[in-house]
This record gives C-alpha cells, sequence and structure tokens, in this order.
C-alpha cells in the first residue's frame, strides 16, 4: 500500500514537505544509524492548533525523526479511511461527530492504535465522574493511601447551594471548579470559597471539593504509557482558621498550576516538597491505565499538610501540557516507538 499523494508532514523547521509515493508498510526507510533499517512508524494526528504548537515543537520531531517515527497531519476535509496508513492516530479534538469518525474508523482499521478511545477520554471531561476511578480503588499500602477529596455536584440553582453543602456536610474552604473539563481557559478557573453564604454568588454547572491544606504544592503525574514523570508546582496556598473566621467571601484564581509556576527549584520545607513515594505512584498509575482504559494522561496529587503519607488526586487530565514536562521528547518518542514495534511483531507473529 502507498501513501497517498498531497499529504503534508511538518519537518524540523516548521515547513511541510510532500510525501508522495513514499511506500510506508515496505519500509527499511529509516536507518539513523543503526546497524539495520527501522521499520518507519507514521503518526496522524488530529490535535488543535494550540496543541500542535505546544506539544509537536522542533526538538520532538527531530528526534522522532531519527528515530523512524514520521508525524502526518490528518485532514479534516476528507475521510479518515482515505488517510494514511496510519500505525497510531494521536488526537484530542472534541464534539460528537468527531468522536464518531474515530469510533467509525476504530471499527474499520483495528490495526491502528489510536491514542486514546474517544468514549474512554469522555469520563475526564466531566468532573463528576472525573476522580471516581480513584474513588473506587481507595488505594492503600506501606507507601501511604491515595483518596480523593469530598465534593459535591451543582447542576443549577445558586441559591440552593448553602444549604446543600450544609445537608452534605462540606467543610469550608470549598474550592469551585466548573463542572466541564474540556481544557479551555474557563474549565480551568477556580474559586476559593471561605464562607458559606457567599456561595449562592457561584454560577453553576459546578463541583465543590472540600479544600486540603497541602502546604501550596502540588505534584503533577504525567503518565505516558508505562512512563511517569513527576514535577512539582506552585498551588492555593494553605488556609488558616483565623483566616476562615476573618475573611468572608469567594476568591478567584485563574489557572494555577502553569509552567511559569513550577516549584522544583524552589527552596521548599523538605516534608512538602518530598515527592510521593514512587512505588504508590506506579501501583497507582497502573492500576488507572487499565480503570479509565487510557495511556496519556495526568493526575494532580496533592499531600495532606502534616502528614507525609495521606495523598489526595484532585483532578486529571487527558492528554496533558507535555511539552512543559523535562525530558517529553525522549519519553513521548519511546513510547510511540514501543506502540509501532509491538504492532509488527504481532503482525509477524
Amino acid at each position: 500500500m502507498r501513501m497517498r499523494e498531497d499529504v503534508t508532514c511538518r519537518n524540523v523547521d516548521g515547513g511541510g514537505e510532500k510525501l508522495e509515493d513514499e511506500v510506508v508498510e515496505e519500509c527499511p526507510l529509516v536507518n539513523a544509524g543503526f546497524s539495520s533499517p527501522k521499520r518507519l512508524v507514521v503518526v496522524g494526528y488530529a490535535l488543535t492548533s494550540k496543541k500542535i504548537k505546544s506539544f509537536l515543537q522542533p526538538k520532538l520531531e527531530g528526534l522522532a525523526r531519527n528515530k523512524g517515527i514520521l508525524f502526518v497531519a490528518i485532514d479534516h476535509n476528507r475521510p479518515l479511511s482515505d488517510q494514511g496508513p496510519f500505525d497510531i492516530v494521536l488526537h484530542k479534538l472534541s464534539g460528537k461527530e468527531w468522536r464518531q469518525v474515530l469510533e467509525d474508523y476504530r471499527q474499520s482499521h483495528p490495526e491502528v492504535t489510536v491514542l486514546d478511545p474517544p468514549d474512554a477520554i469522555l469520563c475526564l471531561r466531566n468532573r463528576q465522574y472525573m476522580l471516581q476511578a480513584v474513588a473506587d480503588m481507595d488505594l492503600s499500602d506501606s507507601y501511604g493511601k491515595v483518596g480523593v477529596p469530598r465534593q459535591l455536584v451543582i447542576k443549577r440553582d445558586a441559591s440552593a447551594i448553602p444549604e446543600l453543602v450544609n445537608r452534605a456536610g462540606l467543610t469550608l474552604p470549598l474550592v469551585a471548579k466548573p463542572l466541564v473539563a474540556d481544557g479551555s481557559a474557563k474549565s480551568h478557573e477556580l474559586s476559593l470559597c471561605y464562607e458559606q453564604y457567599s456561595l449562592q454568588k457561584l454560577e453553576p454547572p459546578l463541583v465543590l471539593q472540600e479544600f486540603v491544606n497541602h502546604g501550596g504544592v502540588l505534584f503533577k503525574v504525567y503518565i505516558v504509557g508505562d512512563a511517569i514523570k513527576v514535577v512539582r508546582r506552585f498551588s492555593l496556598p494553605d488556609v488558616s482558621k483565623w483566616e476562615l473566621s476573618n475573611d468572608a467571601g469567594i476568591y478567584n484564581f485563574p489557572r494555577v498550576s502553569c509552567a511559569a509556576a513550577s516549584a522544583d527549584d524552589a527552596d521548599l520545607d523538605p516534608n512538602i516538597a518530598e515527592l510521593p513515594p514512587r512505588p504508590l505512584l506506579e501501583k497507582l498509575a497502573k492500576e488507572l491505565r487499565w480503570r479509565l482504559g487510557l495511556r496519556l494522561f495526568n493526575l494532580d496529587i496533592i499531600r495532606e499538610y502534616g502528614t507525609r503519607d495521606r495523598f489526595y488526586v484532585i483532578d486529571i487530565n487527558y492528554f496533558p501540557g507535555y511539552g512543559k514536562m523535562p525530558e517529553y521528547e525522549h519519553i513521548f518518542t519511546d513510547f510511540l516507538l514501543s506502540l509501532g514495534q509491538g504492532k509488527y511483531k504481532k503482525k509477524s507473529g
């Protein structure tokens, strides 16, 4: 089978080159210094322009080429089945129509790895269900305990929120988050609520989570297949009893955790800065990969202040900003290569 004409491949300097009549299925196309030629792994991508800019950086594309991985943009104006052939489809687009296109493609092309199944991603787009897999696990072992903060879903009628909070027995302060987690700037906005009756000022639909003091630091746990990378980020500051008794109202925050808020090089209390135990994270990640049916996601984890082994998962994001993850180029290309090689091993076996 041949690559179709007019498929544009992004190259290292950001330009495009035509892949006309390039043979993929037979391809000992790439040697890259290896003793024997490597089979080319073709990755079709369907990403937002923002995600393309942050993820498909020149360093990633250059390293991918050297390893025998080719990124090819998926043309949204043509049927997906008419494009390729692909070994892997990498995507982060939303919408019912796109989900159906991908699902149909998965059914008709079972030999192609779709990262990740569209139906599996849906549970992370709604904070009502996002943390359910972690809550169901109730993970506890000699390295620590992992849970989720108590939370309440409010779909409408802001005036009823104080009574609903009281009935649910939630303890102030509360973090208010939009119910929909679609990757937009708005979906990352937070409000910290100190006083019960000011809750009526919030705008449903939203989720209210009990705030857990955590030393103002959270751990971003990036998961790429079996690989795990952890970084520290500054977070919301702890809340004192004095603040609760003297400060009424709601404070709005833009996106709290970002690359500019890195805490990896900050002079922190070692008890706060200590990373969660690696065996605990590996167990958590392995279980969540299976429960969620996903291979590309990250966890926002906090350690309860004053403890060494009490952790909470407060958010899970699908296909997060890997461009902010140290060494992401090597981790991601190794992952794609392992998927491609696994596919060919299955074929030849």
